[in-house]
């Protein structure tokens, strides 16, 4: 069943997300169609805007009115005591964000984490409908996962899908303070700073990396191939211990689509020899899958509470 199918007669659901750039929202109706969106700038990083996220959450609330409301955080997310544990890109610590989001609209408010939402959304409604079991791996400014298993997500108290950071061997040093992380050779952000570190020439991001890749570019490929044998290498160790099904590729850097997902495939199939072969496919929700999960979180929120 859908979880959808749940909402019964309180609809329609808002779901926030807030990001580092933007804080979006979505209203949702009982199929989960998109009904509006809104988007509003973030104001800033450091618990100095706590307040000021929290107005514009408010403000995108009165514009997009609902009973049921849930709000995805990225960073170390505690779910369970409703706390923002950490977020290096926006520069907080220990943020009591469920009971503020909670005072702030006066109603109670499902409190997430925005990669574990987007994976939620995409098992229930994108590119991993129906699996039982899917890895969701957004690859942009950084790279996260995180694995739903019967429609549950894995969250290990916040401190699951660390995937940007486990050691795929190449060496190189990572902003966590690692070495060989793989956020460090094949996250967009990684793919413009070593292609311009290797060539000296500045570029418009890992797309334009990838343009060039189909040119035929040498400097190009060369850390194109780095970024997807560091990808290959993750995704292995994850078909061994944990053989999702299916891998949902999602972020920026699946734009890169074929270029990206045929040899990974191909790296995979290589690789491993008698565990599950994971069929990997784009993600389809693209910005709104943080969005979408926050509003999921909201019904079963609410489903758990009645």
């Amino acid at each position: 069943m859908n979880i959808f199918d749940q909402i019964g007669d309180s609809v329609p659901v808002l779901g926030v997300d807030v990001g580092g750039t933007a804080i979006k929202a979505v209203l949702v109706d009982e199929a989960g169609t998109v009904l509006e969106t809104r988007s509003r700038p973030t104001p800033g990083r450091g618990p100095s805007v706590v307040p000021e996220v929290l107005d514009v959450v408010g403000q995108l609330a009165e514009e997009l009115p609902s009973d049921q409301v849930g709000v995805a955080v990225p960073g170390i997310v505690d779910e369970r005591r409703g706390i923002g544990v950490f977020s290096e890109n926006l520069g907080w610590r220990d943020v009591p964000f469920a009971d503020l989001l909670s005072d702030r609209l006066g109603r109670p408010v499902a409190f997430t984490h925005d990669v574990r939402a987007g994976a939620l959304a995409e098992n229930q409604l994108g590119g991993g409908r129906g699996a039982r079991t899917m890895l969701f791996i957004p690859i942009g400014t950084g790279i996260a996962s995180a694995l739903v298993t019967d429609g549950h997500v894995h969250d290990a108290d916040g401190y699951a899908g660390e995937l940007g950071h486990v050691d795929v061997g190449h060496g190189e040093p990572c902003l966590c303070g690692g070495t060989g992380c793989l956020e460090a050779v094949a996250s967009a952000a990684a793919i413009a700073r070593r292609y311009t570190t290797l060539t000296g020439r500045e570029i418009r991001g890992a797309v334009e990396v990838a343009r060039r890749v189909e040119a035929g570019e040498p400097e190009a490929v060369t850390v194109w191939e780095d970024a997807v044998e560091g990808l290959v290498t993750a995704l292995a160790w994850t078909a061994s211990v944990l053989a999702p099904e299916v891998v949902v590729v999602g972020g920026g850097l699946s734009g890169a689509n074929r270029l990206l997902l045929e040899p990974l495939a191909r790296g995979l199939s290589a690789r491993l020899k008698f565990q599950r072969e994971p069929r990997l496919v784009r993600a389809t929700l693209g910005g709104l899958a943080g969005c979408r999960g926050a509003a999921l979180a909201a019904i079963t929120r609410h489903r758990v509470a009645q």
